[in-house]
Parts: C-alpha cells; structure tokens; sequence
C-alpha cells in the first residue's frame, strides 16, 4: 500500500478527485487543510458534506472547536496515526489539502521544536507593547534568515520564531531539515489550473459561499469564540465576515477582499509546492484528471 496525496491551491478541484482516487483505491480520506480542523467552520472551508462524500470515510476533520490553535505538531501526530492504521488495515490512505507545511509534516521526517509557556508569554506580551513591525526588527536582529521569510505583520508567526531561537540556541529555519526525508512511500499529485480560470472559479467560490449562509455560519462561530481562536479568526472568509458584522466594511467589499485574499493565498500554494520535485503537476480542467491520476499510483 502507498500512501496518495492530492496537493495544490485552493479551489482546482482536489476534493473530487481525492473521491475518485479513494473509491479506485479502497482507500480513505485524510484532510491536510488546516481550516477544515475546525469544527462548524463548514461553508467557508469548503468543507465537503457527509452526503457529498460518497460514503467514503474521512478523517482530520472537525477535531479542534474555533477557540483552539492549530498546532501542526499536533496534526503531523494525529494524521500519522490515522494514516499508519489504515496500512495496518489494507486501505490506501488519499491525503488532501492545500496547507504545506501540513502535507510536509506528515509525508517527511520533519522535527517541530517544543513550546514554551513562560517564553512564549514575554514574547507575545512585548508583541502586544510594542507591535509587529518593531518585533520583526527584533527577530532580523537575532536571525536575519527567518525575518526574510516571516512578513513583518504576522505577529504571531514573529513570536513562533522568537521563542523557537531562544528555545533552541538555533535559527529558527534551521529547526526544520533543509533536504526532505520521505517517511512513507509516498506518490504526490499536484492538481492546478490555468490562472485566469481558478482567479474565475473563486470569485463564484467566495459568491456561493456567501449564498449558502456564510454570514449566519460566521455569526454562529462568534457566539463560539471565534474571535478569541488565534487560529481559526484569521481564516479566509470569516475574518473578512466578522469586519462587515463590525461595521468596518460591506458585505460587498468583504466579498471583494476575500477574493483577492484567496488568490494571494493560491500564489503562496503554488510557490511551497513547486518547490517539491515530487510532485506530478495535472491540470484540473482535464477532462480526463482522474484516469490520469490512477495511472500515477497503480
């Protein structure tokens, strides 16, 4: 048994074809996107219905409520478990998304440093004092490499950098291998489209979305805690919702900038994963993207 990764921007398809590739395979879907970990953060994740999921099971779904912070650590552990069962037990595992550092965790030998409460703490209380902006001089001080690949505006991911350096005595990006170590045997499969086409496809993603109750779904997460979930708020979509229930914004120009979030988004997928040589890169409007994807893994 292999496992199967369906990997790639968002909105090209993965969903179904992960279907196609676990009813071929008797297989089982294992989610890698790190949004669809939240329970009832459902529309806006373009989460697949039970009764659109073809009765094939799925797992890494609904496991963190909106007040929790994701944790790929925690992911990397709860999904190997998921996917060392189901090749104990004869079924393919598909794994699907579009988070890399997720798709990574799982498929190579990746180490995450530990977290400390103490450490993390005083940075994020100086985060709060000071801002992100003087923070991120503060990490270019300390380790020049990772201020070049943390914007200066992620104040949390800041603070990641800073207690990792101080935790470990080591960059922050020389925590993780430079070369990747495959942990399974692994076939990736890259689904993209042409650019026009998917820039087309999320601006009616991000209409429907809206048409099917985003804004009440959204209103039903803050009575939840969405805001206080470090996570889950910073989700596309909801975040742009919760500044139109503000008042900072329309509706109309919530939609707007989660389009325009969302193709950022796909810019930033593209880049992680072409970056692996692994991966078969396949065009989501084939009209034949499923057969030519059970040729890659049978």
């Amino acid at each position: 048994m292999r496992l199967v990764c369906v990997v790639g921007p968002t909105a090209t398809g993965k969903s179904d074809l992960s279907l196609d590739l676990a009813e071929a395979l008797d297989g089982e879907v294992v989610n890698a996107d790190a949004m669809q970990l939240y329970r009832g953060m459902d529309i806006g994740t373009a989460k697949l219905p039970v009764a659109e999921r073809r009765g094939v099971p799925h797992h890494q779904l609904d496991v963190l409520d909106v007040t929790e912070a994701a944790s790929v650590a925690a992911y990397q552990r709860h999904a190997r478990e998921t996917i060392e069962d189901l090749l104990a037990r004869g079924r393919t595992p598909v794994l699907v998304g579009g988070s890399g550092l997720y798709v990574q965790a799982v498929v190579d030998e990746l180490e995450f440093p530990g977290t400390d409460p103490e450490i993390r703490g005083r940075w994020e209380r100086e985060l709060a004092a000071v801002g992100a902006p003087a923070l991120h001089r503060r990490l270019a001080e300390v380790d020049p490499a990772a201020a070049a690949n943390v914007l200066p505006g992620n104040g949390r991911r800041i603070v990641r950098a800073l207690e990792v350096v101080e935790l470990t005595g080591r960059p922050f990006r020389a925590t993780l291998p430079g070369q990747r170590v495959p942990r399974y045997d692994a076939v990736l499969i890259g689904v993209d489209r042409q650019t026009t086409e998917l820039d087309e496809r999320i601006e009616r993603r991000v209409a429907l979305m809206l048409e099917q109750g985003l804004v009440e779904e959204t209103r039903a997460l803050l009575e939840r805690g969405l805001r206080e979930g470090r996570t889950a708020s910073r989700a596309l979509g909801y975040q742009q919702v919760v500044a139109a229930l503000d008042g900072a914004c329309s509706l109309a120009e919530a939609a707007a900038d989660t389009v325009r979030a969302t193709r950022r988004f796909v810019r930033r997928q593209r880049s992680w994963f072409r970056r692996d040589p692994r991966v078969h890169w396949l065009d989501g409007a084939d009209p034949d993207l499923s057969a030519r994807a059970r040729r890659l893994v049978t």
